[in-house]
């Protein structure tokens, strides 16, 4: 998001490609995991062994009541919901790296999710060439390791500041043949994002989905104990409140507000309280944190991770160390970068 924003403010726009897989946990080929655990990894002998085994010799079948289907021997993939299954699938796609690289286009990958970002300058013609290259590179090494790229439900959009997303002539990209439209809002790992990063569209699906868990907590509480309707809030309401908010770092108040609304909805509905009562003393009770200092809290602890070393290097490496007498501070160009997350 850092990456982005910096490009809005140094006046180019971002596009941003989310790549699919169809299925792609379940077509991994164990015999290439396991090369690349030997020889990425490094791992040999009785280690090795062990994820042989891990992986291969599985069976399944599908049972509805008494009845049984026919067991089937597993050849390929990797154990879903387990936790090696992601970890396992990042090795496996690891050397795509090598091949985003070589095309000088940035990445992230998270599991089977792979996201790739260019910024668009002056020559959108060399920007575009490179970009086709590169894509049609990662479909040939998909094919060869076995998976499967969807370009019918990959997603692109461009980001940058209103007046460069209504200037800019990019409208859409070719991948794999198919000629794909850029949309906004595009949902990337569950947060929906927007071209100028307003995130309304994604405070709107969570103040939708929200509302709809509290109320149906709201008909369980007569029955519920205090401890218990906590649990439920906890799941349903105050861990979507929580994921990736640090993203929403300098979003205006109005849009802070509609958050903060639910969160007081839900004490309201853990503590009985009536709908005008004052609800700060609320908050303080129950030891929650409102939404501005939940997000904030967020930043604080990432920040930590950044200066310590705890953090993954795409988040420590903008940081760097300066003497205590330089004042110097980043100038930012444009207000988008002050508006926008972080």
């Amino acid at each position: 998001m850092n990456d982005l924003l910096m490009a809005a403010d140094q006046g180019s726009p971002s596009l941003l490609i989310l790549l699919d897989l169809s299925a792609a946990f379940d077509t991994v080929d164990h015999g290439i995991l396991l090369n690349r655990l030997h020889t990425t990894v490094g791992l040999s002998g009785n280690i090795l062994n062990w994820f042989k085994s891990y992986l291969t010799n599985r069976t399944e079948y599908v049972a509805l009541g008494n009845a049984k289907s026919h067991t089937h021997t597993v050849t390929c993939g990797v154990p879903q919901g387990s936790v090696l299954g992601p970890s396992l699938f990042t090795i496996y796609i690891s050397p795509l790296g090598q091949i985003i690289r070589k095309h000088n286009i940035s990445f992230h990958c998270y599991a089977d999710d792979t996201q790739l970002y260019v910024k668009m300058n002056s020559t959108l013609t060399l920007t575009s060439s490179a970009l086709q290259a590169c894509l049609e590179e990662i479909e040939a090494w998909m094919a060869e390791n076995s998976l499967q790229f969807n370009s019918n439900k990959t997603e692109a959009i461009l980001i940058g500041t209103p007046h460069q997303i209504k200037t800019s002539s990019t409208k859409s990209i070719l991948v794999s043949g198919h000629n794909i439209l850029l949309s906004s809002p595009v949902i990337n790992l569950g947060v929906k994002i927007d071209s100028t990063l307003t995130f309304d569209h994604h405070i709107r699906h969570l103040s939708k989905v929200s509302f709809f868990h509290l109320k149906n907590i709201a008909k369980l509480r007569p029955s519920l104990t205090q401890s218990n309707a906590e649990k439920l809030i906890h799941a349903f309401i105050s861990s979507r409140l929580d994921y990736c908010n640090a993203v929403l770092v300098g979003i205006p108040g109005r849009s802070l507000e509609k958050l903060q609304h639910i969160q007081n909805c839900a004490a309201r509905v853990l503590t009985r309280r009536r709908k005008f009562d004052h609800i700060t003393p609320v908050l303080q009770s129950l030891h929650w944190l409102p939404i501005r200092s939940r997000i904030q809290y967020k930043l604080c602890l990432l920040t930590y991770q950044c200066v310590h070393g705890t953090a993954p290097a795409y988040l420590s490496e903008p940081f760097s160390r300066k003497p205590l007498h330089d004042s110097s501070v980043p100038i930012s160009h444009t207000a988008f970068i002050s508006q926008g997350p972080g």
